[in-house]
């Protein structure tokens, strides 16, 4: 067969191709969840909480691992620094919870690197839960956050602590503030500073940066405010069904001996054919927890927290049903997660929902049901002073201990083949397959010309990886990968928590903690429990085991740092453990201070002016709902429509919809569900020459109670006037009336 010839823009697109295939992901299962009374944060009054009960969490052996504590109600302080009590024997306790979802039109959706998923529309709000900790008198604190995004990056993490810097001065520090992304694979891109990441978001997109920085400074400092006395109590349970391991023939190349584990779950319910911004399964879990305890309260407003945060999920999957080609149903669950007919690219991971959306329902619940077991009989109270650790290092070069005599030494950055590939949960673009061991003669010419040839050191260094990109090599316009990451464990009494930059598999967070475990115990901290909070503060793509490492599947190809990356995290965190049980964190190097680029690329998608049809405004109804429904039918109604990214800059309105129904009592309209509601659905329909349409859905639920319905749709446009710079405006729809019956 004759060789094809590309042109140089052929080349330049196939390329662009195989970078956008990466990050794929794991997730989670770690719980932390807490009762109290929070300010909320769209100026609505506070009230009292739910009495003080019993809170849970699982730290190990299972998921979820790590846990909730429990306050007792009191009325919101107004003061910017909240009192302490010293008569007290638990912590003080801080909650609270900000909208961070960025923009929702007009962006890559972050984790499948699939060209073309931008978003459309929003099923969910995304969330920043922040909890703040300190001791009786105030001298130490730690603060965690949850945050429904893909991944804390670099820049966003030094963003928020510049601001807490700003308004705090040392209060919150790098050592003791933890952000974490819960993993979400339908959250808006956008936000980072390393090239890899650029590329893969198409721009950088300030717009949404600052939206998410603003919503999690936001959270803290509501918990801030709301400090008061609590416990923290801890559980641990088993969950079922709701996760299988995606890599098997990886995992079984560790030792006999270490395979009984646990593993936590990837938020990847919601597929690449997805267009909705969305918090995925553990969002949907967060948002059971807390809808039933905030009990009149739309969703995202009311006392109560619960976040369900990531762990060690790098090799995990929700699709229990496993993968399958979709072209003939048999299995392939095989070494290359390939079919005999299509490939790599007809292998899928699919259930346990007949779609993507009853699939994050399922999943989602079961593991809310088991965390409310475990929540309502905890009694292990958290007990024990708190202390923080923080290091900057150098990834790139790392001297690894092997044994008293060997080392080995941390890579440049570098993906292999298999990064190209995906996973069962979500395939790459371009034939590329799992647990390729060689390179590819046509894609090593296409890289050599487009970016240059990789240096035999990095080659070396990786084996037995064949690199694809040699991002450590690659700094135009900027590197394309950190050499910086942060490593960080604090510790509440006797529970420690270690902030993983990444994605570690089961096996490697299975042996983290008990490296870190034991090293409590050699220095007199003894039954430490240790717990992996995952996706921190730096993304660094996967962390896998070296027996793992060996079998190049797709975690093994991203693990970028080389095939010691998880023995150079033991040895660092291993630090970290004995500076806080000696006592000598202050002793502790801060390390090489990571960069913060300013000139970033600009998204690929202009900003244009919005317009409207001939005779028409914003808001007017095209298609309005029917005069009539019952419970489990779906209004629909769609409106002339502007771009939802404006209401990202211009945040008039907190939500794009309302369902609301009259009350003849009272002659008013009351809101029974918004944007954040998981019943609605809101979707943006993108013409051409600034048209668009925005259709609204209601999936009526079974609760919902018969009478006079309405559905409102809020919006900004964007208007320009000539050689004026453009401004944005709100505008709200005509309402689409309708009533709702149980029977015909």
């Amino acid at each position: 067969m004759a060789k094809r010839t590309f042109s140089g823009f052929e080349i330049f697109l196939i390329f662009l191709l195989v970078l956008m295939t990466g990050i794929t992901v794991a997730l989670l299962s770690l719980l932390f969840i807490t009762s109290g009374t929070i300010e909320n944060h769209t100026g609505s009054p506070s009230t009292q909480g739910p009495p003080a009960t019993q809170g849970s969490a699982a730290p190990q052996n299972s998921t979820p691992p790590w846990g909730p504590t429990t306050t007792q109600a009191s009325p919101t302080p107004s003061t910017p620094e909240p009192t302490l009590f010293q008569n007290f024997s638990g912590y003080h306790i801080g909650v609270g919870r900000a909208d961070c979802t960025g923009q929702v039109s007009d962006i890559n959706l972050m984790g499948y690197s699939k060209t073309g998923q931008y978003a459309r529309g929003i099923l969910t709000r995304l969330y920043s839960r922040a909890f703040i900790m300190a001791e009786p008198d105030g001298s130490n604190r730690v603060v965690f956050v949850s945050i429904d995004i893909g991944m804390v990056s670099q820049r966003l993490r030094l963003e928020v602590l510049s601001r807490l810097q700003n308004k705090y001065g040392s209060l919150y520090r790098r050592d003791n503030v933890i952000l974490s992304g819960t993993h979400t694979h339908s959250g808006p891109a956008g936000y980072f500073q390393y090239t890899t990441f650029v590329i893969a978001s198409e721009g950088f997109s300030n717009r949404t940066f600052e939206y998410m920085v603003t919503g999690i400074v936001q959270s803290i400092e509501i918990a801030h405010t709301n400090m008061k006395p609590g416990k923290i109590f801890i559980n641990k349970g088993t969950v079922d069904g709701a996760q299988i391991n995606r890599s098997p023939t990886s995992y079984l190349r560790n030792p006999q001996s270490e395979r009984a584990s646990w593993f936590a779950i990837h938020p990847v319910s919601m597929k690449n054919t997805n267009h909705l911004v969305n918090s995925d399964n553990v969002g949907y879990a967060s948002y059971l927890f807390e809808q039933e305890k905030n009990k009149g309260y739309l969703p995202g407003e009311g006392p109560y927290v619960a976040a369900f945060a990531s762990s060690n999920l790098g090799d995990v999957s929700p699709n229990v049903l496993g993968p399958h080609c979709t072209n003939t149903g048999e299995s392939c669950e095989n070494a290359n997660s390939s079919c005999p007919i299509g490939g790599p690219s007809v292998c899928v991971a699919v259930g346990p929902g007949q779609d993507m959306f009853e699939s994050t329902q399922i999943i989602g619940r079961i593991i809310y049901d088991k965390a409310k077991e475990l929540y309502e009989s905890a009694s292990q109270e958290v007990t024990g002073p708190l202390a923080s650790a923080h290091q900057w290092v150098n990834m790139t070069d790392v001297t690894v201990w092997l044994n008293s005599t060997h080392t080995a030494k941390t890579c440049k950055p570098a993906l292999g083949y298999s990064f190209a590939a995906g996973t069962i949960d979500g395939f790459g673009t371009l034939n590329f397959t799992q647990g390729m061991m060689e390179g590819d003669s046509f894609w090593d010419t296409l890289r050599d010309q487009v970016l240059g040839k990789p240096s035999e050191e990095i080659k070396e260094c990786h084996k037995p990886k064949p690199v694809l990109l040699h991002t450590g090599e690659l700094l135009r316009p900027h590197p394309w990968h950190p050499d910086i990451v942060d490593v960080q464990i604090v510790t509440l009494g006797f529970l420690a928590i270690t902030a993983i930059p990444g994605e570690f598999t089961t096996m490697s967070g299975r042996r983290l903690r008990q490296a870190v475990r034991e090293e409590f115990e050699a220095y007199g901290m003894l039954n430490m429990t240790v717990v992996i909070s995952g996706l921190c503060n730096v993304y660094t793509h996967y962390i896998t085991t070296y027996e793992e490492y060996q079998a190049q599947r797709y975690e093994a190809a991203s693990t970028i740092y080389g095939p010691h990356t998880l023995s150079a995290y033991i040895q660092l965190f291993r630090v970290l453990a004995k500076a806080i049980a000696t006592g000598t964190v202050a002793n502790l190097s801060s390390g090489p201070e990571p960069p913060f680029f300013e000139e970033l690329m600009s998204p690929l998608i202009p900003n244009i002016v919005d317009r409207v049809p001939l005779g028409t405004t914003f808001g007017d109804i095209l298609l309005p709902a029917n005069s009539t429904y019952r419970v489990g039918e779906v209004v629909e109604v769609t409106f002339v429509g502007a771009n939802p990214k404006n209401s990202a800059e211009n945040r008039t309105h907190q939500t794009f919809l309302t369902v609301e129904k009259y009350e003849a009592t009272s002659d008013t309209w009351q809101i029974t569900h918004n944007d954040a509601s998981w019943e609605t659905r809101f979707y943006w329909h993108k013409g051409l020459l600034g048209l668009s349409n925005a259709t609204i859905q209601w999936h009526i639920p079974d609760t919902a109670q018969p009478g006079t319905y309405r559905i409102k749709y809020f919006g900004h446009s964007r208007k320009q006037d000539s050689l004026k710079p453009a401004v944005l405006l709100s505008f709200e729809s005509t309402p689409s009336v309708f009533e709702v019956i149980t029977t015909w």
